[in-house]
């Protein structure tokens, strides 16, 4: 790719008009593959590291960043022949991308999709301990007790599962709703951990991977991330 001048490179890259980013170049808080950068400097935004104040901005125009409301019964994958429905007809158009991570066919919820192969490999490896926040329509009434053992740990057939955080956000008759945040996101960990305490699921939601949340999203709906949020991301996976 041609290069182009750094400071339209940062201004599309959101970090501010063309002023602002030379005003950060000048104050020497931007710097191109580890060396300070000055005012004037061309880059070639598809290889090029750029870091502003110690944090990598993505600067490639081929990059792309979404956020996808899986809906149940989507397989997460490109294409299997034994799937009745996967993700395919959900992507944008545009540069192949692919998801980040997975969620069984029949959770709901937020999936990131992009073709940033470095960023996606950080976010799902446990070592970046990456958190993944679900909500939980549950049989039973949650209890104290049942949030305390989600904390402590269960032990499953493949080690042992906790959750960093665990809440009851509602209860009604002889069912519940929790807030469940994890950090490792094995095989249908939530759905298994809820169900060894005795709170076996009816719905699961992810509402957030990281910095990012699902928000207003409606089932289906997909949209591209800002270049705050994919700052945050950049953060988050320790780029």
């Amino acid at each position: 790719m041609a290069e182009e001048r750094l400071q339209r490179a940062l201004a599309r890259a959101g970090l501010g008009s063309r002023r602002v980013c030379e005003d950060l170049i000048r104050a020497g808080r931007v710097t191109v593959d580890g060396s300070v950068a000055s005012l004037g400097d061309r880059v070639d935004p598809s290889t090029a590291v750029v870091e502003v104040d110690g944090h990598r901005v993505s600067t490639d125009p081929g990059m792309r960043y979404y956020a996808l409301h899986k809906p149940a019964g989507v397989t997460t994958t490109m294409h299997d022949p034994h799937a009745a429905r996967d993700i395919r007809g959900l992507l944008p158009p545009g540069p192949r991308i692919f998801p980040v991570g997975r969620l069984d066919r029949d959770t709901e919820g937020l999936l990131l999709l992009t073709n940033d192969g470095e960023l996606g490999n950080r976010l799902m490896h446990p070592r970046h301990g990456v958190e993944k926040e679900y909500l939980a329509e549950v049989e039973g009434v949650p209890t104290e007790h049942h949030l305390a053992r989600l904390r402590r740990g269960v032990e499953l057939e493949d080690g042992v599962a906790r959750a960093l955080r665990a809440t009851r956000v509602a209860r009604a008759g002889g069912r519940g709703a929790v807030r469940v945040v994890v950090r490792e996101g094995r095989k249908r960990e939530v759905r298994r951990l809820l169900g060894a305490v005795g709170l076996p699921v009816r719905r699961l939601i992810r509402v957030r991977l990281g910095p990012i949340r699902l928000g207003r999203l409606r089932a289906g709906e997909v949209r591209a991330l800002t270049p705050e949020e994919i700052r945050d991301l950049y953060r988050a996976a320790g780029l």
